[in-house]
């Protein structure tokens, strides 16, 4: 399922060892192809188990609220959206920063020692017995949790050129919509147990994280570190590979190894002020609400309807799985028009009508049908906003930190998110639903200016509006506004 890109040829980076690679057109886009499917059965497996774990660690409190975690704890009032919130702080704190590092420690090791982090405490959650050691707990998982989105995404930057690089973030992130379906049954057996004067919810954070500390010391053995050190490469591969992440900079960097690349405060400032950043972060923000929401609280919307626990838990699995297919969908469509955009706004579209369906006065049928429709349109909705920048912005440290800016930004929708759908309005929560609607819109807004914008400038530097750029400066610091280099739409 690789998209059609243009075969690799010549070009002058200083590397002598490319030529024999770059000599045949016919060959060189054989071991391209080759080389990206290695990737993909070395690295995607990985990753998505990680992220399917994260979003199965983070989102398990729902499953926990409706088998007994809020009567024993009693968690009245606000109490349990609070829980919520509490996880968010330290989570968007710690992005930028984390992505910083990432690098630095190798992602190969950074991202399963997040992961083996919180699953000791998501362990530990299982053990509270009062309010104040589940908010503990909460914000602990939140700062264990906090670096690896964004660390993901900077990790298949190093390994996958711009226009194949959504595709495999979906491949990943469909285990966001995957979790709630495998969470839901797993919750549904293991809130069965009852041993050791510990009864049905606290199984569900206890088992859950020892799967997840196991996933994570087998990970860290298998992950690559850059393209130039994976050893299931041949010599020539490692070659091949690294120089095809050079032609796909356009100008943006004139280093052919990412790790050759220094960190400056030159390439932080870039970041910050690049267009994209802006909006794009914004319109994370936009539609991470629906998500998160509609992860935290689909049990609890199910439940609604009239059904008892465990029916409430399984009818969770079919949306879930809907969304599942749709990220892949959406993602693999994407990298095959070379856009994000137009993913963005169709995705959006879509959820808007599945949450008319949850307002109007019907059946509960009907109600569970817009669930689908919701699924359908927020989960493939984020990978592309979040693809949408990693390929708008250039060289490592900008993408590093544009991309962490981004993930703080949108995750302060947890706010808003954990919020939207109160006890007090549990007749039809209508409330949540007009705020995620509303949240919707305005991620329409922004996208369709991004479109504009983005449209616009590469316009300009078609017709020679940016060539001046390259009049007594140092083409190695232009980065992301080189001449040569192309905005996504």
């Amino acid at each position: 399922m690789e998209e059609k890109t243009e075969p690799i040829t010549a070009v002058n980076l200083d590397h002598e060892s490319n030529n024999a690679y770059a000599d045949d057109r016919a060959t060189a886009s054989l071991l391209d192809r080759r080389i990206t499917r290695t990737f993909d059965l070395h690295i995607i497996p990985w990753l998505f188990g990680v992220w399917l774990l994260a979003f199965i660690d983070r989102s398990n409190i729902g499953n926990a609220r409706i088998d007994g975690l809020a009567e024993d704890l009693k968690l009245d009032g606000t109490k349990f959206n609070i829980a919520l919130t509490v996880f968010y702080i330290p989570y968007v704190l710690i992005d930028v920063p984390s992505n910083w590092v990432v690098k630095y420690f190798g992602a190969n090791h950074y991202l399963p020692g997040l992961l083996i982090a919180w699953g000791v405490v998501g362990m530990c959650t299982g053990f509270v017995k009062d309010y104040g050691g589940l908010l503990a707990c909460r914000f602990f998982l939140g700062l264990c949790e906090g670096g690896l989105l964004g660390g993901i995404i900077l990790y298949l930057s190093m390994f996958y050129r711009r226009h194949e690089l959504l595709f495999r973030i979906g491949m990943i992130y469909c285990a966001a919509p995957l979790s709630g379906a495998f969470g839901g049954l797993l919750a549904t057996g293991l809130a069965r147990i009852h041993y050791g004067g510990y009864n049905r919810w606290p199984w569900i954070f206890i088992v859950e994280g020892v799967i997840t500390v196991a996933y994570g010391l087998v990970t860290i053995w298998f992950l690559p570190p850059t393209p130039s050190h994976a050893r299931f490469l041949t010599e020539a591969q490692r070659e091949a590979a690294v120089h095809r992440m050079g032609l796909d900079a356009h100008g943006a960097s004139q280093e052919s190894k990412v790790e050759s690349e220094k960190f400056s405060w030159h390439w932080v400032r870039m970041a910050v002020l690049n267009v994209n950043t802006a909006v794009l972060s914004l319109n994370f923000f936009a539609i991470i609400t629906p998500l998160y929401s509609f992860s935290l609280f689909l049990p609890s919307i199910i439940s609604n309807l009239g059904y008892k626990s465990v029916q409430a838990q399984l009818l969770t699995v079919p949306p879930n799985m809907a969304g599942f297919f749709a990220v892949i969908l959406g993602t693999f469509l994407s990298d095959k028009i070379k856009a994000r955009g137009p993913i963005v706004l169709g995705g959006c579209s879509v959820a808007i009508i599945g949450y008319i369906m949850l307002l109007i006065k019907t059946t509960p049928l009907v109600h569970y049908g817009g669930t689908f429709l919701v699924a359908v349109g927020v989960f493939p909705s984020p990978p592309a906003v979040m693809g949408w920048l990693a390929n708008n912005l250039a060289p490592h440290y900008v993408r590093a930190t544009g991309t962490g800016l981004q993930i703080a930004v949108a995750n302060c929708a947890a706010f808003i998110a954990t919020f939207t759908y109160l006890g007090k309005d549990k007749i039809d929560y209508t409330t949540g639903h007009f705020i995620n609607v509303g949240m919707l819109v305005v991620s329409l807004c922004l996208s369709t200016t991004n479109i504009l914008y983005v449209k616009w400038e590469n316009r300009k530097r078609e017709t020679g509006g940016r060539d001046y750029r390259l009049n007594g400066s140092d083409d190695g610091m232009l980065g992301y506004q080189h001449p040569s280099f192309r905005y996504t739409i």
